[in-house]
């Protein structure tokens, strides 16, 4: 391992460390009341440290939420190496994408309210798992449509539909106010059975 590549390294885990302590800090006593200095001194770190690697507390906020979405985007991506049913693997999407929206914005404490406060933040910092799920879930209904699996006139509107519902479900979803009172093993059938009809796939009921 050469020095610059352990340079490199250290760099890496102290920028890592500084936003980890932050999500905390932000968690606890909410973006406003939390001070550089309380993310330099939680952190071990001196102000100059912190202040090599973010500008100002927004620029640290913007990171900590790109540290969820990146979180984010693993997970999907490794369902979509699986070797799944079309219909299966599309539900998978939707509720893995729901369920970690969730747990990172309950998991965040009095920052929650700066997930909905901040919208367009959130937004810029979540585009790239944004296009990582259209871009997975265009390649597994390609896949489908060229085996014969699915016939669709519009492989592109279909990914809209799907991608902007779950996105839109993120907000009420998180409030329990989706099935609310059906456990997911009652519920995953019926999304699947919705999804197998937009698709007019084959095994759809209709």
């Amino acid at each position: 391992m050469t020095k610059l590549t352990r340079v490199g390294m250290k760099e890496s885990k102290t920028k890592t460390k500084l936003v980890d302590v932050a999500r905390q800090l932000f968690a606890k006593k909410g973006l406003e009341d939390t001070t550089m200095n309380d993310i330099a001194q939680a952190s071990d770190k001196g102000r100059r440290t912190l202040y090599t690697y973010f500008k100002n507390k927004e620029e640290i906020y913007y990171a900590v939420i790109e540290a969820e979405m990146d979180r984010l985007t693993e997970t999907i991506e490794r369902i979509a190496s699986r070797d799944m049913d079309t219909a299966d693997k599309i539900v998978e999407i939707v509720y893995t994408h729901l369920r970690l929206i969730k747990e990172a914005v309950l998991r965040n404490g009095n920052l929650r309210a700066e997930f909905f406060r901040n919208i367009w933040l959130v937004e810029k910092v979540r585009r790239h798992f944004d296009q990582t799920e259209i871009r997975i879930l265009t390649e597994t209904l390609n896949k489908a449509v060229e085996t014969g699996r699915i016939r669709q006139e519009s492989v592109p509107l279909a990914v809209d539909i799907i991608h902007y519902c779950a996105k839109g479900l993120e907000v009420p979803y998180i409030h329990g106010r989706i099935g609310a009172s059906m456990p997911e093993t009652m519920s995953r059938p019926i999304v699947r059975k919705m999804i197998l009809r937009m698709l007019n796939a084959q095994g759809a009921e209709f």
